[in-house]
């Protein structure tokens, strides 16, 4: 990972329901929350926000709203998926020689999801690394760590509100020395 002159933490937010009402190959991106980190101080040197208005499930439900703090007025008044991935496009031009950070894989997956389902070309010319894993691999833990169970294992508080895509990126900055190996903790 030491390659890169910046790491891009995104995390994603998407419609959901705990009734089983959206499939996961339903669920649309709500909220894309990403950071771009420099590689060497690992400080955030800018980011992006924006909420987006789906399609397939316009209204959210009570649970993605309590889950994620985002509001049908949010989501009404935002682009759509074409429109926010252009603006994100246009984002990231400043930048160079960076990798795509997700806490797991599903962010990259949802991105695709979504990329297919609009017709709009994937926006991240880099590749992809699951965090989440690194973060086990470095520490030699044997099992993989939710992002607020391992903000608490290396004494780290979590700011802001979980599961708000811009939130959690940034939270995430706080584990990338974790992450990279560069700070250890004791098994668990």
């Amino acid at each position: 990972m030491s390659n890169y002159k910046y790491y891009l933490i995104i995390d994603l937010e998407a419609t959901c329901c705990n009734q089983k009402t959206i499939a996961r190959n339903q669920m649309e991106i709500i909220e894309i929350g990403a950071v771009m980190v420099d590689a060497n101080t690992l400080t955030i040197v800018d980011e992006f926000q924006t909420f987006i208005r789906p399609v397939r499930n316009p209204v959210l439900t009570s649970f993605c709203t309590e889950l994620t703090s985002i509001t049908q007025n949010n989501v009404d008044n935002a682009p759509g998926f074409p429109e926010a991935i252009k603006h994100f496009r246009q984002w990231l031009q400043s930048y160079h020689n960076y990798i795509f950070c997700s806490w797991g894989d599903y962010d990259k997956s949802q991105f695709e999801q979504d990329c297919q389902f609009h017709q709009v070309g994937y926006p991240l010319a880099s590749g992809h690394i699951n965090i989440k894993k690194v973060f086990s691999i470095a520490q030699g833990f044997k099992r993989k760590y939710g992002m607020s169970k391992a903000l608490k294992l290396v004494g780290a508080p979590l700011e802001g509100t979980h599961h708000r895509g811009i939130d959690d990126a940034r939270n995430m900055v706080k584990l990338m020395p974790f992450v990279l190996g560069d700070k250890k903790l004791s098994s668990l």
